[in-house]
């Protein structure tokens, strides 16, 4: 597994690099916005340590940068705050995941290698992911099942992404109430149930209900 690691603080940039290494990851790291982005259009990486708050270029225009340009490596975005709102903001921007400083490094580990077996189970491209007849492209913001279009409000949408960002892991409602509050303050958590339910609806059939979402 190849890693860039993007952080402007030098001494934990170099610690992350090393704590990686022992696991058998090659690293690389970038101090600043315009650096790291250079590096990550060049090469070829798994996976991307970003930190938000860079010189230079902001690391949510290097996040926004890479997707646009295609780039498949999955992005996992650092920052100080822990705000939903933030944390939402970041997944919009086409980052994988959200980890708020400071953070454990066994986390740390445990998510960047998350993030490829994600990658690797979907075999999402930048912008696509894919489940057995399901397409979901965040870029246009569509959805096709078997081929065929699903028309989904931009709730339900959201939704569908938050799941679909964690294949195989249960979630519960508050997790889920964690990611959509920061999109709309007024759901409540009996809102959650509903939303579930409709999106069953809209992307199973009466035989398999419980095709995508179980």
């Amino acid at each position: 597994m190849r890693v860039l690691v993007v952080e402007d603080e030098e001494r934990l940039a170099n610690t992350v690099a090393r704590g990686l290494r022992r696991y058998g990851m090659a690293v690389d790291i970038a101090l600043d916005g315009d650096d790291g982005l250079e590096k990550a259009m060049v090469n070829d990486y798994d996976v991307v340590v970003l930190d938000r708050d860079l010189p230079g270029r902001h690391g949510d225009d290097v996040c926004k940068e890479l997707r646009a340009e295609g780039r498949r490596a999955g992005i996992i975005m650092l920052t100080a705050s822990g705000e939903v709102e933030s944390r939402v903001e970041g997944l919009r921007l086409g980052a994988d995941d959200y980890l708020p400083k400071p953070f454990a490094f066994d986390e740390l580990v445990a998510r960047v290698q998350a993030t490829l077996r994600r990658a690797e189970s979907t075999g999402a491209t930048a912008g696509e992911m894919r489940f057995e007849g399901m397409v979901i492209d965040t870029e246009k913001r569509t959805v096709t099942v078997d081929d065929k279009p699903v028309d989904l409000t931009s709730m339900e949408f959201e939704l569908l992404v938050i799941l679909a960002r964690r294949p195989g892991r249960k979630l519960s409602r508050d997790d889920i109430l964690s990611e959509l509050r920061g999109i709309d303050a007024a759901i409540l958590t009996r809102s959650v149930d509903i939303m579930v339910s409709r999106l069953r609806q809209k992307i199973g059939d009466s035989e398999k209900p419980f095709r995508f979402i179980q």
